[in-house]
């Protein structure tokens, strides 16, 4: 299999900017930051900030956040302006703005240097050092170990790689008390163990979309079986790790209730994913798991946030 290089040339010449004046415009840019994916960096980081109570300054507390939100979205806007020539062969990219034309690949990239040192340097400036060297940390890999590295030369680009989506908990709960505690780093273990099974049950679905864009995910180079019995032992860890948060005291009764009933919930799926070889039976069942982690991971970072953000927390461990 021959890995796409990252030369715009290569992408179909009607899809990419072409040289001049960008006719891209506000939501065409807000678009490069990857809306969802801050989201989930925003959500996580809220978490990581709360599970800890900290006695910090509210107006700090939402610049930080504000700040990290910003540092995702500029790693989503580097990943895009790298991945353009394979965005634009994928169907599910293709209508991004830069393949599309509406944003020059130049401007993509002032744009995301430009928040890039911005949210660093803010960051430092409200909260702490340590905090804006794990920020931008963050970004450098994923913008540069994972996008420019990973992605095209392993398929293990998902497990290494998934290690900046689980970042931002640690960045939170580092930006309101100065340091690095065991929620953080619970919560990263938790988004890192559960970001396999999530992207790869994807990715035998998608499986025609990354051959075709030259990208060695799992399916496309281990072959779907092995996918299948990895996605399975993942998710065989996920579900009580999923309660480690109990286990350490920060996880109440609410949580352990959800934690239980989804991590039994992704390991069905993940049994009939593994179990399910072949047609469309075998496709919808992966979809569903994709669509099931999403809602999951939610669930739980949702009730750590209810319990700690709401006053409904009930310790289960004495």
């Amino acid at each position: 299999m021959t890995i796409a290089s990252n030369s715009l040339t290569e992408a179909p010449a009607e899809n990419l900017a072409t040289a001049g004046v960008s006719q891209g415009d506000v939501s065409d840019f807000f678009a490069l930051l990857k809306p969802r994916v801050m989201f989930l960096v925003v959500f996580t980081a809220l978490v990581g900030m709360v599970v800890v109570h900290p006695d910090v300054n509210p107006v700090v507390a939402f610049a930080s956040l504000l700040m990290i939100a910003v540092g995702g979205g500029a790693s989503g806007c580097l990943n895009m302006w790298w991945d353009a020539d394979i965005d634009a062969v994928m169907t599910r990219t293709r209508k991004r703005p830069i393949p599309a034309g509406k944003i020059q690949p130049g401007e993509a990239l002032a744009f995301g240097l430009t928040l890039s040192a911005g949210s660093v340097i803010v960051l430092g400036l409200v909260s702490n050092w340590l905090a804006a060297g794990l920020l931008a940390f963050t970004i450098f890999f994923y913008a540069v170990i994972y996008s420019m590295w990973l992605k095209r030369s392993t398929p293990q680009n998902i497990v290494i790689g998934g290690a900046a989506g689980a970042l931002p908990p640690i960045v939170a709960q580092a930006a309101v008390t100065g340091h690095v505690g065991w929620e953080s780093v619970i919560l990263f273990a938790i988004i890192f163990i559960w970001t396999p099974p999530h992207f790869w049950a994807l990715a035998l679905v998608k499986s025609g979309d990354y051959e075709r864009a030259g990208i060695p995910m799992m399916p496309n180079v281990a072959g779907p079986d092995s996918t299948r019995r990895q996605i399975l032992a993942y998710t065989l860890l996920l579900a009580p790790l999923g309660l480690a948060p109990v286990l350490y005291g920060f996880g109440g009764l609410a949580y352990a209730i959800i934690a239980t009933i989804g991590g039994l919930g992704m390991l069905a799926l993940a049994f009939q994913v593994h179990r399910l070889r072949e047609g469309e039976p075998a496709m919808r069942v992966a979809q569903q798991l994709f669509g099931f982690s999403i809602l999951y991971l939610f669930l739980l970072f949702a009730t750590l946030l209810a319990e700690h953000g709401l006053g409904f927390f009930r310790p289960v461990m004495g």
